[in-house]
């Protein structure tokens, strides 16, 4: 298994370990821009609670370095632990570029490098593997997915098929790739879910079982979740949340609705803030408030 011990100071793997060790989650929240990463330090902070900064690759190739040069001083400076996470790096473009960054000094602290699309596990490690290898020796954890989720959102490949992952193949698979975080596939998809959301809830308990907490489990897919949803997959072993359109969408209609009627700075004050409660009400949800 990945020795996490390599990633003793890297700030994901020090978040998700104290979330395995005290049995909350993690809100990793996907950021488009400025606004809405100020929104997520200025909630973390507020409720003393540790958080992930988590971008597309679609926002990293807008902005590039200086972008993620901002959200990492953001995160650093902030007066509790926050990393910064790239979600979903599928194409070698992407990838080239995140990790050319990080040869440049301005590095994610964790990486999921995407090859779920992959047509077998086989493929998906040698996709995998050497983005693991060079991405460690710039210090970043990387998070890999077994198995498949269906969907797509924000300039995301559409995906139809869905593969639900198998816990007895995923201690080999976290081996041979090297990676340090999993996501699981267990009917969770990515968009809206037309029908009831059906987690299998015991690949979970197994991964969790199987790994003794020692390989954070990232939930991916959260639209449109009941809370007592999310907090069975905590309770189940899921430490790292991934969270998108709860924020975007009212931040967004925030901001449309503002610029109608108030001065720009003002309106952006106000989105800000939108996004800010959102971050507010899942860091008491996940039970992260407080344990900055």
């Amino acid at each position: 298994m990945a020795n996490l011990n390599s990633f003793a100071s890297n700030r994901t793997i020090r978040i998700l370990t104290a979330a395995e060790k005290g049995g909350y989650g993690i809100l990793s929240q996907t950021c488009y821009d400025a606004h809405c990463v100020i929104g997520l330090v200025r909630s973390a902070e507020r409720m003393k609670s540790p958080a992930i900064i988590q971008m597309f690759p679609i926002t990293l190739a807008y902005g590039k370095g200086p972008f993620l040069q901002f959200c990492l001083h953001a995160a650093h400076q902030a007066s509790v632990l926050i990393a910064v996470h790239l979600d979903h790096a599928t194409d070698p473009e992407h990838l080239e570029l995140a990790l050319s960054l990080a040869e440049q000094g301005i590095a994610f602290d964790s990486i999921m490098v995407d090859a779920s699309h992959a047509d077998t596990d086989e493929e998906n490690i040698a996709i995998a593997r050497p983005y693991v290898e060079r991405a460690r020796k710039c210090g970043i954890a990387i998070e890999v997915e077994l198995g498949r989720l269906e969907g797509g959102e924000a300039g995301l490949r559409v995906i139809s098929d869905a593969k639900l992952t198998d816990p007895n193949k995923a201690s080999a698979f976290i081996n041979r790739t090297g990676a340090v975080i999993l996501a699981p596939s267990i009917g969770n998809l990515h968009g809206s879910y037309l029908n009831p959301p059906n987690f299998r809830q015991q690949i979970l308990k197994d991964l969790h079982n199987t790994f003794g907490g020692k390989i954070p489990l990232c939930l991916h897919g959260t639209d449109e979740l009941l809370d007592e949803l999310f907090v069975e997959c905590i309770k189940n072993g899921i430490s790292k949340i991934n969270v998108n359109s709860w924020g975007r969408d009212p931040y967004a209609k925030a901001l449309a609705a503002a610029l109608q009627t108030k001065p720009f700075p003002e309106a952006v004050e106000e989105a800000t803030e939108v996004f800010s409660t959102v971050c507010d009400r899942f860091f008491k949800l996940f039970d992260s408030a407080g344990k900055a």
